[in-house]
Parts: C-alpha cells; sequence; structure tokens
C-alpha cells in the first residue's frame, strides 16, 4: 500500500537522538500510513537501525500499540528504510535523497534531535485532508525543556514566543522549518528540492520557503507539535551569526524584509539593542574617565543609552511579559541581557555578509 507520508530524517553522528526519534514515531497514534526514511549522511557513529526484512517491509501494528516496527497486524502499515550516502554531504543533500527515495503523498521533514507527540502525525495529516488547497504547512517545537540550565529553556522559550506570541497572524507563509514540516512530494519535486550548495544547516530552509512561497502558502500549523531539546548559548550564537551572514545574501537579491528571517521591525529591534550595548558601554568608559562628573558629552552619552533602551524595551514588550509571566523577574532580566548579546552576534554576522555580498 503507497504510504500517505513519507518521514525524511537525515541522520549524522547522533544515534542517541535518532533513537529517540524513530521511538516516539513508533508510539504514533491514529496516524495515516506512513513510511520512515534515514538517511544516514555518511555517519562515522552508527545508530542501532534494524536493516533486516523487518526494516524494510510495511509491518502492522494493533491500535495504540507503541511497539517496534513489527509484527504484522490489521491498521497502519508503517516501514523503516534507510538510504546511506558515501560521505558526509550536508542535510540539504541528504533531505533530497530521502525525498528521492519516498514513496507517498506528502513528505514529512524532521530533524534527527527532535521528539514527536503520538498525535503529530495524524495532525499533519488531518491539516493536508481537511483542506485540499494546503499543499505546505510547519509546525512547532514545545516549549517545555528537560534540562534545568537557563539558555535551552530561554531559548525554547524565545522560539515559542516568536511563532505563538509575535508572529504576524495575517501573513501569507510561514519559514518552512525542517524541525518540523511537511509538503506535498510533487511540489517539492517541481520546486527542485533544498539547494544543495549549502553544505551545512544555514539557510536552506529559508531558501527553499521563499521559492515556495512564489506560489503557495506555507500555513503555519500550531497543532503540530515536535519536542526539541536545545543547546548552550555559544553553538546557538555561532548558528545566529552564520544564518544572519548567510541571510544577508539571500537579502541582496531580493532586496525585501518578509516574516521568515527578518521583518522590518526585527531588524530595527537588533540595530537597538546593539545601539543599547554600544551607548552602554561607552556610557560606563566615559563615567570612569571622568570620575563620575557628569560633563556634556557623559550626558549626551547617557542620554543615547537611554533612550536606545527604551526603544528596544518597547519592541520586545511582548517576550518580556511572557518570560516574566512563564519564569519570573530574574529570568526576564537574565533573559533581555541574553538577547542583547544575540542581538550583536546576529548584528555582526549581517554586517560581515554585507561586506562580502555588497
Amino acid at each position: 500500500m503507497k504510504p500517505f507520508l513519507s518521514v525524511v530524517i537525515p541522520y549524522y553522528n547522533a544515534p542517541e537522538k535518532l533513537e529517540r526519534l524513530l521511538s516516539s514515531i513508533q508510539k504514533s497514534k491514529k496516524a495515516p500510513t506512513f513510511e520512515v526514511i534515514v538517511v544516514d549522511d555518511g555517519s562515522t557513529v552508527s545508530a542501532k537501525l534494524s536493516t533486516g526484512p523487518a526494516a524494510r517491509q510495511p509491518q502492522r501494528h494493533p491500535q495504540g500499540d507503541p511497539g517496534g516496527w513489527g509484527p504484522p497486524s490489521r491498521v497502519t502499515p508503517r516501514v523503516l528504510r534507510i538510504v546511506r550516502l558515501n560521505r558526509n554531504h550536508g542535510p540539504a543533500i541528504a533531505r533530497n535523497r530521502g525525498v528521492a527515495a519516498a514513496r507517498g503523498e506528502f513528505v514529512v521533514f524532521l530533524d534527527g534531535d527532535v521528539e514527536v507527540f503520538p498525535d503529530t502525525l495524524s495532525e499533519i495529516a488531518k491539516v493536508f485532508r481537511e483542506d485540499p488547497d494546503v499543499v505546505a504547512l510547519t509546525g512547532v517545537w514545545v516549549k517545555e525543556q528537560k534540562s534545568k540550565a537557563f539558555f535551552p529553556n530561554f531559548k525554547a522559550l524565545r522560539d515559542w514566543s516568536y511563532w505563538i506570541n509575535e508572529r504576524d497572524k495575517s501573513g501569507y507563509y510561514f519559514l518552512f522549518s525542517t524541525r518540523i514540516a511537511a509538503i506535498k512530494k510533487a511540489v517539492f519535486e517541481r520546486l527542485g528540492g533544498f539547494n544543495e550548495t549549502y553544505p551545512a544547516p544555514l539557510v536552506e530552509d529559508i531558501e527553499l520557503t521563499y521559492r515556495i512561497a512564489r506560489r503557495y502558502a506555507i500555513i503555519f500549523a500550531p497543532s503540530v507539535r515536535v519536542r526539541h531539546e536545545f543547546e548552550g548559548f555559544w553553538p546557538i550564537a555561532k548558528k545566529y551569526f552564520l544564518r544572519a551572514y548567510y541571510w544577508t545574501k539571500l537579502y541582496t537579491k531580493r532586496k525585501k524584509f518578509d516574516p521568515v528571517a527578518t521583518t522590518i521591525q526585527e531588524a530595527v529591534t537588533t540595530l537597538s539593542g546593539v545601539a543599547v550595548v554600544v551607548f552602554g558601554g561607552l556610557s560606563v568608559i566615559a563615567l570612569i574617565s571622568t570620575v563620575g562628573v557628569l560633563t556634556l558629552p557623559v550626558k549626551m552619552m547617557v542620554a543615547a543609552f537611554a533612550g536606545a533602551f527604551g526603544i528596544h524595551l518597547f519592541l520586545i514588550r511582548k517576550f518580556i511579559v511572557f518570560i516574566w509571566n512563564e519564569k519570573g523577574m530574574g529570568f526576564a532580566v537574565r533573559g533581555l541581557c541574553t538577547g542583547l548579546i544575540l542581538y550583536c552576534f546576529i548584528f555582526v554576522g549581517a554586517l560581515a555578509g554585507k561586506i562580502v555580498y555588497r
């Protein structure tokens, strides 16, 4: 039987995460017919994946049975297939090779470090079945984190607030985020898939989003959820820098802001955040050099800092109120400071991209 959904997962040297993801997929309830295609992107660390007949042939499970990929029963055919690449190519190529092997009408993209909910696949199918005009959708990763550390929780709340509290609800399309997104296979193939010139997970999802949005809407489906455990500060800060750097190349061609990567308001928010850091630092230096005497230049510097801070606080007010309600005042203050630092990484990345791609 031809599957309704083909779940494509790129895998590279993270066996524990992949095994958790596959385990969560096995617990899917009321899911349509689906297959799972794991694309081993030249890994040197193998995951515990069966490559025998049970992994390659459709298997059936009793209703609600969370167990493996067999034995046969009367509902929901599921098949796990593995595509192995001879070397590491990056997620863009890996996903395209996975789609080439897919047999489903719709393709579901999942990053290898997420976990799905029991209703994730059924909710995806529900969206496509209830509205035949929908060809692409993107879901959301929940705000809860297993870690008690500050930064993973800050990042999870930052993303949740962006998608739920701050997004442009009148927007025609949204980022086709490969943490959890789905698209009609025929449309994906007609568009040429992901841009394979990107060797790392940088802006290939943004670039594909722009091509999809030329003809189709990308629906945001908040009922389509996954769990994602975020990394610490430095890996995320590096990603912010690189994403801003490579997005600038796309911007130089399109010359417009959008709800996918950066709106005009988000650009102004970044600039105001950088201004807060710059004028704040200069104010401290000026006060120290004048031994606390408020000369006219010092007053002007402090006034510039206060103005930038007021503008920035106004622009991020929804997020600050949100994390204050979620985690308290101390977390909100720390979140405000952390955000300022991340805006600097974004600004420097965009500035470097502007210099290179001008």
